[in-house]
């Protein structure tokens, strides 16, 4: 009678079993799980409109990352007030949601860094066989766990890759918070824009409504045609009528600043614009633009995208090269242990990742090309501002020198006619809408003024350290 050996007594069986139970105990404490999450736009909805606008959480921050000459000083930040140019950048580098974009891809490059270049997971093999004549131990069984060895330099290569997509990542959050900067400012200098032609628009229909009822008496008494006292009547509800215009851009302009803010339309602030808080540093009219704009952070970030592109390169270049697969191998067969060594090594014959290769060295190329193209682009860019800042202070200069002193002159003596009964009326009244449309034409060139200093400051890189550079 035969008996059937307990494969607990079995070596074979033994060891298989030790090795079964160290790897699923291994695969077990080292995998992560999942956990879904799912969207909540209404959770997010309620959050982003009651941000919390109050002064303790942003005295520290506004002197974080928003030094320079137009620094916060502590305990001057309140919403409650009108927004200044100062609080509002400020807020712009807080709540900006491209902003928060890009330093969450910053996060995400940096929790990369951290797991980058680790050695490749073990393979597990296993092969088995069974006896179809009638032995004790039927099976054959192989089992072998193979390590990668570093030989390639692959793994240098993937922490290079990791550390230059760091630096691209954190540049690109300067160059945005640069640019969101640069947007609110464009955006403030329209908003005040608005302010200054309805303050110009109500100052003359706060002239004409008196004016007009004059008219209309003088006409009724038959000292004043009809028809020149309507003309007044016609050109205070005109002008009521761009006022009405003007309140709507106002609010369309505060709508549009929120939202480069990273604020809800309905948030409970209000900007107290000024065009001459808004004034950037000054810079010289001959300053070369390839000086300038070499170290934009724009440029920098295009810099070190290209610096990313060579080590992805260089990575790529690295795969083709073998790595060593070495590790331990046991088998049993019939009831007999051996133990012995697994090697193995791919040979980069055919594949040898050409197109891996290939691809990096495509996107070297057009991370190049994009480099240089930017900074023809923001060289071009200067040259232009330039050009329309000399003709702009130039023309506006004109206009405070000769046109407004003329016409203010000329209105004063045309009311003065007027109240004495002794003037035409027709003159006092082209007198006042001249004298309004060359005030538009003085805030018109003002602002566009404001506007190319904005871009020349915007040209001429920033002014202030990021949250990262101040730690």
């Amino acid at each position: 009678m035969r008996t059937v050996p307990n494969s607990d007594d079995n070596p074979s069986a033994r060891v298989a079993r030790w090795i079964a139970t160290g790897i699923a105990t291994a695969i077990l404490t080292s995998c992560q799980t999942y956990e879904p999450q799912r969207l909540d736009l209404d959770a997010h909805d309620a959050a982003w409109r009651a941000r919390a606008l109050d002064t303790a959480s942003f005295d520290d921050l506004a002197q974080r990352i928003a030094g320079g000459a137009e620094a916060l000083p502590p305990g001057a930040f309140d919403a409650t007030d009108g927004l200044s140019w100062a609080e509002t950048r400020l807020l712009a580098l807080v709540f900006n949601a491209s902003l928060r974009i890009a330093r969450l891809e910053h996060a995400g490059a940096v929790a990369e860094e951290v797991v980058a270049g680790r050695l490749a997971d073990p393979k597990l093999s296993v092969d088995a066989l069974r006896i179809s004549e009638s032995v004790p131990d039927r099976w054959v069984l192989t089992t072998g766990i193979a390590f990668s060895l570093p030989l390639s330099g692959r793994r240098a290569a993937e922490r290079g890759v990791a550390r230059a997509e760091v630096r691209a990542s954190e540049q690109a959050v300067r160059a945005k918070e640069w640019e969101v900067l640069h947007t609110a400012r464009r955006k403030w200098i329209e908003r005040a824009a608005i302010e200054l032609r309805l303050t110009a628009t109500q100052q003359l229909i706060d002239t004409l409504t008196p004016m007009a009822e004059r008219a209309r008496r003088l006409a009724e008494a038959g000292e004043l045609e009809r028809t020149e006292a309507a003309l007044f009547r016609i050109e205070r509800a005109r002008l009521e009528g761009e006022h009405r215009r003007l309140r709507g851009e106002r609010a369309a302009a505060d709508f549009a600043l929120r939202a480069v803010l990273g604020l809800a339309p309905d948030a409970p602030v209000a900007f107290d614009v000024s065009l001459a808080e808004e004034s950037p540093r000054p810079i010289a009219a001959d300053v070369d633009g390839r000086e300038v704009v070499a170290e934009h952070p724009s440029l920098v970030r295009l810099s070190d995208a290209y610096a990313a592109a060579e080590a992805a390169l260089e990575l790529e270049i690295a795969e083709q090269g073998p790595e060593l697969e070495l590790g331990p191998l046991f088998e049993s067969d019939a009831g007999q242990s051996r133990f012995g060594l697994l090697a193995g090594v791919p040979l980069p014959l055919w594949n040898a990742n050409r197109r891996g290769i290939a691809a990096a060295r495509s996107k070297r190329e057009i991370a190049r090309a994009v480099y240089e193209s930017h900074y023809e682009a923001l060289v071009s860019r200067w040259a232009t501002a330039q050009a329309r800042a000399r003709f702009l202070d130039e023309e506006q200069t004109a206009l405070e020198v000769d046109l407004v002193p003329l016409i203010g002159a000329q209105i004063e003596d045309a009311l003065a006619l007027f109240e004495l009964g002794e003037g035409n009326s027709l003159v006092v009244l082209e007198s006042l809408t001249r004298a309004h449309a060359a005030k538009l034409d003085w805030l018109k060139t003002r602002v566009a003024a404001a506007l190319v200093r904005a871009e020349l400051d915007y040209l001429a890189g920033p002014t202030f350290e990021t949250e990262e550079e101040a730690r």
